[in-house]
């Protein structure tokens, strides 16, 4: 849980869940549980950046109208 919270603080642009969120969980859930959903989040995060950063716009090209 650490090493997730730490590589957040010292790169602004990995997005995920704040300490108090991480604390929250692991104390309603419990530590394990909480910082495997925690993990989770983290990763869905990542990848949804990752899909979000690599999208490629598609443009349908109509025919001309005319039957072939």
């Amino acid at each position: 849980m650490t090493t997730t919270m730490t590589r957040r603080k010292s790169d602004p642009k990995l997005k995920g869940l704040t300490y108090s969120a991480r604390k929250a969980l692991t104390v309603h859930i419990g530590e394990q549980a909480g910082a495997e959903i925690a993990d989770l989040i983290q990763q869905m995060a990542s990848e949804i950046e990752e899909l979000r950063r690599t999208k490629v716009s598609i443009t349908r090209i109509v025919p001309g109208g005319e039957p072939s």
